[in-house]
């Protein structure tokens, strides 16, 4: 029994003087929201149980009569157990209970959904940034020319299947003290087709399904990351007969480039200025994801000074705007010095004067800002 015993009223939803066709529908409306096949819901088979222990208890009127006097003890004292059956499915559990199958209309006569492809493709950063078409390659099952799909050799017959009588299902039936436990499944013998082809097809072996190479064009958006999926709908391999084909899921990876680093709609790089075209100021020509970009720096210009290049990051995906391009710069210190130099670097030190090194203010905010 479930092991919080709630009222079996309470469970159904129901009040103590519900009829039977009150009970069945409140047990119809609960089993659909909450069996596992249905729910995602971590605890849903056990609310599955505890709603079928509740409706077999009160839809009998022995049991009901026993619980309304007594309660769960007196179920227990009276030796009732919950019945174990493993219903596959709501098919089946429609079946074990009403003696009818909801869903027989459906199941019957529907093919089966294709198999869904998954392809990969790989782009430039830049290409990511703008967006590009990309012709993907891969290989999709597709109806056999040769017998239109059925598996089976032209000019030759089928036989219905002996076991399932054409039906492509077989029911077990078990017994118990609450009736009749009705199990479908699927018949062993033809699979499920209801028919036996004893000449299969010699060009697909009797699968009603060839490979066949294709090609499509992708559209990549501008903004894409890596790692993400385009679902190209219908474009997967081709269902059984009634039913539709799978989709194509397209990977795109963006190759990194040595240039920039992303993070999210933002880019950051850097740049290298000597020594004195950072103390002197100097105009130098920086990439960037539309080209490449002529940028003035003024004089005393600091080490890890942060240039923000508003709007020259990546796209938005499925938005608007663009984030920013973030440039770094890096001070570069010579190693190696002539005497020639080093005694004009000497004379410059003599006559430096206390404002010369004077530290921009929030030189630390800015410091900080370039790791963010």
């Amino acid at each position: 029994m479930a092991t919080a015993e709630r009222d079996y009223y309470e469970v159904l939803g129901v009040g103590r003087d519900a009829g039977d066709s009150e009970l069945k529908k409140a047990f119809r409306s609960l089993a659909r929201q909450v069996h596992p096949d249905v729910s995602d819901a971590p605890d849903a088979e056990e609310r599955f149980k505890e709603v079928v222990e509740a409706y077999e208890v009160l839809s009998n009127s022995e049991t009901r009569e026993l619980y309304d006097r007594y309660g769960h003890t007196g179920l227990r004292s009276g030796g009732f157990r919950p019945s174990q059956s493993d219903f596959g499915n709501l098919a089946d559990l429609f079946s074990a209970f009403f003696g009818d199958d909801l869903f027989t209309t459906t199941v019957r006569g529907r093919g089966g959904r294709g198999a869904d492809i998954g392809a990969e493709v790989e782009i430039e950063l830049v290409e990511a940034a703008k967006g590009v078409k990309q012709e993907v390659p891969f290989q999709v099952a597709v109806p056999c020319s040769r017998c239109g799909g059925d598996g089976v050799e032209p000019g030759t017959d089928v036989k219905t299947c002996p076991t399932c009588d054409g039906m492509g299902r077989i029911q077990h039936i078990s017994r118990s003290a609450f009736g009749e436990f009705i199990r479908t499944q699927a018949c062993p013998e033809c699979g499920g087709r209801g028919q036996l082809v004893e000449h299969p097809c010699e060009e697909c072996e009797g699968a009603g399904q060839v490979l066949e190479e294709r090609r499509l064009e992708v559209d990549i958006p501008p903004g894409i990351h890596d790692g993400q999926r385009i679902r190209l709908s219908g474009e997967g391999h081709t269902g059984l007969p009634g039913g539709r084909a799978g989709d194509v899921y397209v990977r795109v990876h963006v190759r990194p480039d040595p240039r920039f680093v992303r993070e999210g709609d933002d880019i950051f790089s850097t740049i290298a200025l000597t020594m004195t075209q950072a103390a002197l100021g100097t105009r130098v020509t920086v990439p960037t994801l539309d080209g490449e970009e002529d940028l003035d720096f003024e004089a005393g210009t600091q080490p890890n000074h942060l240039r923000v290049l508003r709007g020259k990051g990546m796209p938005v995906l499925q938005g608007f705007g663009r984030g920013d391009h973030r440039v770094l710069v890096n001070v570069a210190i010579p190693h190696q010095l002539t005497d020639e130099q080093r005694d004009v670097l000497k004379r410059f030190e003599e006559s430096a004067a206390e404002d010369t090194y004077r530290p921009d203010e929030g030189f630390f905010e800015k410091l900080k800002s370039a790791f963010r």
